[in-house]
């Protein structure tokens, strides 16, 4: 059984994304209506020894473009990890958008038997394209989407389901 991987990996990570910049401009606002230093929310963890919520973007921005090149054959960009706002976690968003928005259906074609390598701490591990995005790229960028979405809510930002899943289409 075959997936599309465009629609799996692409337009499944780009419309997170898109939902989480919305949510980013919600936490946005209400900082400025509670009169919240915009630092203590993009530095928020939900346990003192969790990634704060700037970290969850990075993480989650980063398996969206790897997840693109690998899969397509192109070149990883390096991006520095120096977000401290929310106008800059909204351009780190953007770029991961933008990044992806680069990439034609045409160029997933046949990746899902592809053989991608990941070092993953000291280790080096092996993945067919399929199992890399079914067991690894869509679990490990939910989780952060979600722990990002987790963070702000636990800190008051008002969101909902609706908030996450986004506008229907």
């Amino acid at each position: 059984m075959s997936i599309d991987v465009y629609d799996q990996t692409i337009a499944a990570m780009s419309r997170a994304l898109l939902n989480l910049d919305a949510i980013v401009s919600k936490a946005e606002a209400y900082a400025e209506e509670r009169k919240i230093e915009p630092s203590v929310l993009v530095q928020a963890r939900l346990f003192p020894d969790m990634l704060p919520f700037v970290a969850q973007i990075r993480i989650a921005t980063d398996t969206a473009k790897g997840a693109a090149a690998r899969l397509a054959g192109g070149d990883l960009p390096s991006w520095p990890d120096d977000e401290t706002n929310f106008e800059e976690v909204h351009a780190r968003i953007r770029k991961a958008l933008d990044f992806m928005a680069g990439f034609k259906r045409d160029q997933f074609e046949g990746s899902e038997e592809k053989e991608i390598e990941l070092k993953l701490g000291k280790e080096h591990v092996k993945f067919s394209g399929r199992e890399y995005i079914l067991g690894f790229v869509l679990p490990n960028f939910y989780f952060h989407v979600t722990t990002a979405y987790a963070i702000l809510r636990h800190n008051g930002v008002p969101l909902g389901k609706r908030d996450f899943l986004g506008a229907r289409d």
